[in-house]
């Protein structure tokens, strides 16, 4: 039998607890086919790579973000706020998104994520101040070849309701349960290996009204769908929900009926310890986001504590104006460094964050026994990784500790459902110069810039 590509003499990082040294993997028809060390012999192959001295992951998931952020990158009036001063101040701004300028932001930022190893990302698309958004982000997704999760979005309560947006991001509940529903029959793909995914997402606690919270969860069990939403992100939103629900914000969300094994949420930074502990029993996962939770400067919730009470714990980038860039490969850097610098040198370990951003990811996506490991029969989605010999100079005895410790790191190739999407650390793709151009078009248009 001859396969369909084969990498071989790398160390390949396969699961935790099992690793390669001068390894080999064979990828035939999307999927992992065999794996094996030097002294093995490997299938005949129609493409190998050698990668020799270079280390192999599976692919990164991105467990939260918000693609269309990137027209609005360090948008210099708010670039300073508090979380509530920068989506005030943002809003606006989201108003002017139509389908052209979300299926470029979406392109735009597929692409980065390819360029910093992620091979599967969810995107929570809350914002529709126009109809098919999310039929334009699934457009990108097929002309790249990204395994892509869908979350349909949702707004209800506009500043004219007491919430933070304006009338015209926001919809009504009838028409966003219609969409959803909508959006479901025409993309959701449950098959195994499946490159499309569509999840619900009403946007937060305080966004939506609570009708949209319990028919999200009871459509979600008529159709089999993940449920994700932020959660416990800032301490506004527990001053909120004590006026407005009487309860936490763990309490709503237990009261509506999310904590389930459906659910993921994003952030999960102020909760108490009993509510960690109920949520992780009902096995609720939720994403860390390192990056964009520190340039805000609201805090980061403590990953390895949520694990060490059970809860599975993914990494996401968070929206590209909060923290401005999507690599995953700087998320699981600094997911590292910040549990190393909130507990202890002893805390944490590079293992520890990259099985995050791997398995953990996965769980969030309700997909760990396809994704986010390189066991045979895994969906194949990898990456061998780039790094400069001058960066590497003296790290001879760990090379996942390196991968992280050593910086920067970016990926030299990434591989998705067994199709070579970025080659020599440059993707391959064309007219993307394309896209740039009309992606800086709707930018400035959106930012209300002239030349």
């Amino acid at each position: 039998m001859t396969v369909d590509l084969l990498i071989t003499d790398a160390y390949i990082y396969i699961d935790r607890g099992h690793e390669i040294p001068n390894g080999w993997i064979a990828i035939k028809d999307g999927r992992v086919h065999s794996t094996g060390a030097g002294g093995q012999t490997p299938p005949v192959a129609s493409r190998a790579i050698d990668a020799r001295g270079q280390l192999v992951t599976p692919g990164l998931i991105n467990a939260h973000h918000h693609m269309y952020q990137n027209l609005t990158r360090s948008y210099a009036p708010v670039t300073n706020g508090t979380l509530f001063e920068w989506l005030q101040g943002l809003y606006p701004l989201w108003a002017g998104l139509d389908e052209e300028s979300v299926y470029l932001s979406t392109f735009v930022a597929m692409v980065e994520l390819l360029m910093g190893g992620c091979t599967t990302s969810m995107d929570h698309m809350y914002v529709h101040p126009r109809p098919n958004l999310i039929d334009a982000q699934f457009r990108s997704a097929h002309e790249i070849g990204f395994r892509f999760h869908a979350t349909r979005g949702s707004m209800t309560r506009s500043v004219e309701d007491g919430g933070l947006p304006p009338a015209s991001v926001v919809q009504d509940e009838d028409t966003i349960l219609a969409d959803s529903e909508r959006l479901v029959t025409k993309f959701h793909d449950p098959a195994p290996g499946a490159m499309d995914r569509v999840a619900l997402a009403p946007c937060s606690l305080f966004s939506v009204s609570e009708r949209i919270m319990r028919e999200s969860a009871a459509m979600a069990d008529r159709h089999d769908l993940r449920l994700h939403t932020h959660l416990a992100e800032d301490p506004e939103e527990d001053t909120y929900c004590a006026e407005v629900y009487g309860c936490t914000p763990t309490e709503y969300f237990e009261r509506v009926g999310w904590a389930s094994p459906r659910s993921w949420v994003a952030h999960y930074i102020y909760p108490s310890s009993s509510e960690i502990d109920r949520l992780a029993h009902a096995g609720v996962c939720t994403a860390q986001c390192p990056c964009s939770n520190m340039m805000i400067g609201g805090g980061a919730a403590d990953a390895m504590n949520l694990r060490a009470r059970g809860m599975r714990v993914g990494l996401g980038c968070d929206g590209s104006a909060s923290t401005d860039h999507a690599s995953m490969w700087l998320e699981t850097r600094m997911a590292l460094l910040l549990g190393r610098f909130r507990n202890g040198p002893h805390s944490m370990s590079a293992r520890d964050a990259l099985d995050m951003a791997t398995r953990g990811g996965a769980a969030c996506l309700g997909r760990e026994d396809e994704l986010g490991h390189l066991r045979v029969g895994a969906c194949a989605d990898l990456v061998i990784w780039k790094m400069s010999e001058v960066a590497l100079a003296g790290a001879l005895t760990d090379p996942v500790e390196a991968w992280l410790r050593c910086a920067p790191a970016v990926a030299g190739t990434t591989i998705v459902n067994g199709k070579i999407l970025v080659e020599d650390g440059v993707p391959r793709l064309s007219g993307l110069n394309e896209v740039l151009r009309a992606h800086m078009h709707e930018a400035r248009r959106i930012q209300r810039l002239t030349d």
